[in-house]
């Protein structure tokens, strides 16, 4: 389908939008009915039957865009649509981690404090909660989950954020490498930042079991718990999608898909991680340290 420089692409009717809509629905009722208690065919095995055919979509999918950009019918208005695409997702992805942060901060400054006493003439605090004495970390007055212990930031978390740094000093030297057309550095650059990613995930599922198995530190300890493994747990999840796309990027980049003036699908993939590195410093700080 050849495109003049003018016309802009209209893709073919696809049916990979229905087939990631089944899956997502599939896995977000097994989901739910898991986390509910649900047993039989409605919990777990709808669950991983949905994140199957999420997956089944992504490569038949991403496949599709990847053999239409080789083929050579997109033009430059359909570059920066791809763009503008990619950073209308990094902007939603921005607000989804706002959410969470935002209700770490509404509890630890405003929650707490007032079922501690602060505010109202202490009413909160003198009706329901007494002798409750406001403090961060907390599983709230009602001691929810038990005592538990917190993670100390000095030790794997300060080795994660220096994983995340590096592997954003790594994927810049791999994409200068890009442009430049040394193949051999962009390989191993690009190599390094998806082992500096790995490892990241094995510290934090290193963390989690240190957390549940001798800190009493679970997701049911109350707000703190909450909020601690909702971020970090998020975190982790957009760790490994940015791993599994740096993987193929590496993949596609062995085999030469890219260009010193073509490669967006690089530079997507770069964004995304670069994006993954800024919201674990602000977890470091937030999380971890105060």
């Amino acid at each position: 389908m050849a495109q003049t420089q003018g016309a802009y692409y209209v893709p073919h009717g696809s049916h990979w939008p229905i087939v990631g809509s089944i899956g997502l629905f599939s896995t977000v009722i097994g989901a739910a009915n898991l986390i509910n208690g649900g047993h039989g065919l409605t919990a777990a095995p709808l669950m991983y039957l949905g994140l199957a055919i999420i997956v089944f979509m992504m490569f038949g999918w991403f496949g599709t865009v990847i053999r239409e950009s080789l083929s050579g019918i997109y033009n430059n208005q359909v570059d920066v649509s791809f763009r503008m695409g990619m950073m209308w997702f990094i902007f939603s992805e921005v607000m989804f981690f706002a959410a969470f942060f935002g209700a770490l901060f509404y509890a630890r400054m405003y929650s707490v404090p007032w079922v501690g006493g602060e505010g109202h003439g202490g009413l909160t605090n003198y009706y329901l909660w007494q002798g409750y004495t406001p403090s961060w970390p907390t599983n709230g007055p009602g001691d929810i989950g038990g005592s538990f212990e917190t993670i100390p930031a000095w030790h794997l978390p300060l080795i994660n954020t220096l994983l995340l740094l590096s592997s954003g000093v790594t994927i810049t030297f791999a994409h200068h490498a890009l442009r430049a057309g040394h193949r051999r550095a962009l390989l191993v650059w690009l190599a390094a930042t998806i082992g500096f990613g790995v490892t990241f995930l094995y510290f934090q599922a290193t963390e989690y079991m240190e957390a549940y198995q001798h800190l009493n530190l679970t997701l049911g300890s109350g707000i703190y718990g909450s909020t601690f493994f909702m971020l970090t747990g998020f975190h982790g999840m957009h760790v490994t999608l940015g791993a599994i796309m740096l993987t193929v990027m590496w993949f596609r980049c062995a085999k030469g898909h890219f260009t010193r003036e073509n490669h967006f699908g690089f530079e997507a993939v770069a964004w995304y991680w670069h994006f993954v590195d800024v919201v674990w410093l602000g977890l470091f700080v937030f999380v971890y340290v105060l």
